[in-house]
This record gives structure tokens, sequence and C-alpha cells, in this order.
């Protein structure tokens, strides 16, 4: 990878980190404080430091490759842009694809009878390719792969609130180290640490922590994409086309798999998840009902430390319930969700000061999933922080069609592995994922 590589790379790291801060100050419907305005301004002057470096670095890469070419004109290749021209580029220094499109089109044509492969596609990929080139198996450039990437990530609402951990181009999964604490009570905390109060000369005794191994393999997503022969000979369109697609339907897949997840040949979705805590309906609550009381239960299970992050996520149809959601006082009552007058204006969509927020991955009304209290900063989302792309003329040859092909490698769980029992109080267990009881 080129050091201008490496700088796109970071300038994406950067832009999404600020957006990431002041999105997390928007959906808690505050400004930023003081300490994530520090954090934005540096990350915004870096930003404009690494912009100033690509510039820097692609004014000299240019001036080079001119230089190269105008003193060996005898080895000349091939660089169709979008407007169909040819130009030359040294051996040392191979131009880039200058958008998704050209890129796609180049996969595209590389496997037709006659037709040499664009040596853009073997030397700009992102890593290397598991797909055999004759077959048309390329990896997707490197800046055009974070920037599907990216946009999967802004189109997923869930997944953007994970913890992200990167996996090395040289493994297919990473080992993690945790604390295997399951209990609160004394000589259970850190899965067994322990600390007396003893008279001078006692005899200590020996604590230690335990710990278990959370182990995350990269598992693949999946999306075809067809496109006509029309639309081939339109790079942009075809940009802005699959662009659009993949990125808002890879975001929907890694989220449902982060709510619905098995956990076999997708991610452990937090429903399907050991750590979920399920909260019991009210006696004589009627069917496909969300009342207060089940409100307060779920945010009585809730994990304190992790109320600061947390969120409800909703299936939209139960919105009704929620904006006519009353708690009894005397012979009469109040809404809790909407205050009064509060239709009026902008709804606040906030429960105990946390974000609500409809999505479509929420179960059905009436059923375990349709509104979940959880904070996903303890949920762990890997990825390989590449895309590979294939292609076949052959799956819709009669409709001249060409059959994209693009594979994510993605792997996630719940940090937790079971609810935690708290150290006094009730018996009940806590969690940063809480879901209500079916109501049928």
């Amino acid at each position: 990878m080129s050091h201008i590589d490496d700088l796109r790379l970071e300038l994406s790291s950067c832009i999404d980190e600020q957006q990431s801060i002041r999105s997390r100050a928007n959906d808690e419907h505050r400004d930023l404080s003081e300490t994530e305005h520090t954090q934005v301004n540096g990350i915004l002057d870096r930003v404009e430091d690494i912009k100033a470096q690509i510039e820097q670095d692609t004014r000299a890469r240019k001036l080079s490759d001119w230089s190269s070419t105008s003193q060996d004109d005898n080895e000349p290749r091939p660089d169709i842009g979008e407007s169909g021209n040819s130009k030359r580029y040294s051996g040392s220094q191979p131009a880039r694809f200058g958008s998704f499109g050209e890129y796609l089109i180049a996969v595209c044509r590389a496997a037709q009878p006659g037709h040499p492969i664009d040596p853009r596609l073997h030397q700009r990929a992102s890593g290397m390719s598991e797909g055999v080139p004759a077959d048309g198996g390329f990896l997707v450039q490197t800046d055009f792969a974070a920037e599907l990437l990216k946009r999967t990530y802004a189109t997923g609402v869930v997944a953007s609130r994970c913890r992200k951990i990167p996996i090395s181009s040289n493994a297919n999964g990473i080992k993690l180290n945790a604390v295997a604490e399951t209990s609160r009570a004394d000589g259970s905390r850190w899965g067994g640490v322990r600390v007396y109060w003893e008279h001078e000369g006692a005899t200590k005794t020996e604590t230690q922590p335990e710990l278990r191994q959370i182990e995350l393999t990269l598992k693949k997503l999946i999306g075809l994409c067809y496109a006509t022969d029309e639309l081939l000979q339109d790079a942009t369109a075809l940009e802005a086309v699959i662009m659009q697609a993949f990125s808002e339907e890879f975001g929907f897949r890694v989220d449902d798999a982060i709510i619905n997840g098995n956990g076999a040949v997708q991610m452990l979705g937090i429903l399907n998840s050991p750590a979920l805590v399920t909260v019991n309906a009210e006696g004589g609550q009627a069917a496909d009902t969300i009342i207060y009381e089940n409100i307060v239960s779920m945010w009585s299970r809730m994990y304190g430390p992790s109320r600061l992050n947390a969120a409800w996520y909703i299936n939209q149809d139960i919105e009704p319930q929620l904006y006519t959601m009353s708690l009894a006082v005397g012979t009469g009552g109040q809404l809790v969700y909407l205050p009064p007058g509060g239709a009026s204006g902008t709804p606040y969509a906030t429960l105990f000061g946390k974000p609500v927020i409809p999505i479509e991955q929420a179960s059905t009304v009436g059923t375990v999933g349709d509104i979940i209290l959880a904070d996903m900063s303890q949920y762990l989302l890997a990825d390989k922080g590449g895309v590979q792309s294939d292609r076949s003329i052959h799956v819709k040859f009669t409709t001249d069609e060409t059959t994209f092909r693009f594979v994510y490698r993605v792997d996630g769980q719940p940090w937790w592995s079971s609810a935690l029992t708290p150290k006094s109080g009730s018996a009940n267990t806590l969690s940063p994922f809480v879901a209500l009881a079916s109501r049928d």
C-alpha cells in the first residue's frame, strides 16, 4: 500500500471518528461537551494536515509519472478512464481507478475473450485476492473498499454504535481475553478476586481473577448485483447504483445479524445471546401491548454503568402505544412519553433520557425483541476491512446482464457471556442487553 493510500485510510478514519462524536451528542439531544469540542477540533486539524499531505504527494507522483513516461516511451500501458481516452503510466507507479464504476467496468472486461486484464486490478487491490483472476476475482481498490464500508456503517443504525475491532490481513479471526465475571457477590468479582480485612499477623488468603476467551471467526456476508450491458457503458451511473444498493443492503444485514443472528453461519445476535435479560410481562397484561410498568422493569434490569450509552431500539409499530402510554395518578393519569403540548412541536423521542430508535430489524409487536434496551458498546464487531468483488457473465447471460458478487468478512458477539448477578438486593440479574418477554 502506498503512502497516499495510508493517508486516505487515516483521513476516512478521522472523518468517521468526528462524525461518531457528533452523532452521539445528537442522539442524546445535547451539545458537544468541552472535552468533545477539543477532540473534534483536534481531529479536524489532523484532517487538514492529511489533505495537505495527500495533495503534495499526489503532485509529486504525477510529476514522477510524467517524467518516467516521457523518458521511456517503449512500454506504453493503457489506462482507460471514464472518458474512454488512453493515457500512459510508468510500470513502477501504476495509475489508480478514477471511480468505483470504472473499477467495476474493468472487472467486467477482464475475462472477456481477447480483452487484456487491466494491470490496476492486480496492483491496486486492497490485499491478496482469494479468487482466481481469470475467473473475475479481484479485491476492491483500497479507497473504494473503505468508502463502501464507511457508507455501510453510516447506513446501518446499530453497527455504528458497536465496539469495532480490525482484523489484520494475515488473520481470519481474533481471540480476546475477558474477565469471567457472572456475579458481583463477594469472592466472585473479577471471577474470584477478593480482599480481606484482617488482624495484624493473620494469614493471608490468595485469590486471583478468572479469565475466559472470546473468539471471533470471520463469517462471509455475500451480496449479488445484476448490471445490464447498457448500465455497464456508464461508469458514473454504475457507481451510483451499486454504491447505494450495496452500502444500504450490507448495513441492513449487519444490523439484522447484530440483533437476530444465530451465531452459526452468521454473527451472534443479542436476542440469541446468553447475556440477554428478558423481562416478564405484567400480570394480566393484554396481548401485543406495552405499558409503562414494562419500561420501568426493563430500565431496572439495565446494568448501571451501561445506562450512559444505552438506547431503546423498537419496532415502529409500537410507537402509537408509546405516545399514549400513561402513568396512573390517583383517579387520573399523565402521559409519560409525550408530555403535554409535545405534539405541537418535535417529539422528544426519549425514554429515561435515552434515544428511542425505530429499526426494521426489531421483532413484531408482542414478541421478544419488539422493544430492546441495549448498550451496543458492549457488542464486539470484527471485520477484515476489505471487500472482495467477483463477476460472472453467465448467470444472466440470456438477459445481457453481468453479475457482480461482493463478499464482506465480519463477525460479532456480545462482550458478555451471561447476565450478571448483583452483590445485594433482589435476585434479578443485570445486563447491557434487555428485552421484553412475549405478550400473547
